[in-house]
């Protein structure tokens, strides 16, 4: 993982801010870009997992792991989005994330830091981009693109 993610996931069960307009982001790098997961949807990271490949699944559905006890299905974001598959480099990881009582895993790149985004300057994607609900400019000028983690769910 990359030096620059410094945030115990552990730590997002803490109380609401105040100011209900501010969300964390946890932020990856999938295909160089990078997208941004509201923390509340992640249950944990990991790395150097044995991924079990499955027969007649579709092709961005990389195969399943097995947590503790708990079977979840893994998802190449690069391929979900139709792009190159994940190459498995050295930093790549498994984010698991929870929405609506499922529990899937999205293979990313390589894992960044967690951002306070005010959810008022998120602006609007454009209608080509799947699975994202909009987009934010970070303080380097960089875009973060948000997922949708209920269609990510509802579609996989």
């Amino acid at each position: 993982m990359s030096d620059e993610f410094n945030y115990d996931i552990e730590d997002s069960n803490a109380p609401p801010s105040k100011d209900d307009a501010i969300k964390k982001y946890l932020a990856f790098k999938s295909d160089d870009l990078i997208f941004g997961i509201i923390v509340e949807n992640v249950i944990e990271i990991i790395t150097n997992h044995s991924i079990t490949l499955l027969p007649r699944v579709p092709n961005y559905i990389k195969g399943i792991i097995n947590l503790r006890g708990q079977i979840i299905p893994i998802i190449d974001i690069r391929l979900r989005m139709h792009k190159t598959g994940n190459q498995q480099v050295s930093e790549s990881c498994i984010v698991i994330i929870e929405v609506t009582g499922i529990t899937i895993g999205i293979l990313v790149d390589e894992m960044l830091q967690v951002f306070d985004i005010d959810t008022q300057l998120i602006a609007a994607p454009s209608k080509n981009q799947p699975f994202v609900n909009g987009l934010i400019h970070l303080a380097d000028d960089t875009i973060m693109f948000c997922l949708d983690c209920e269609l990510l769910i509802d579609s996989h």
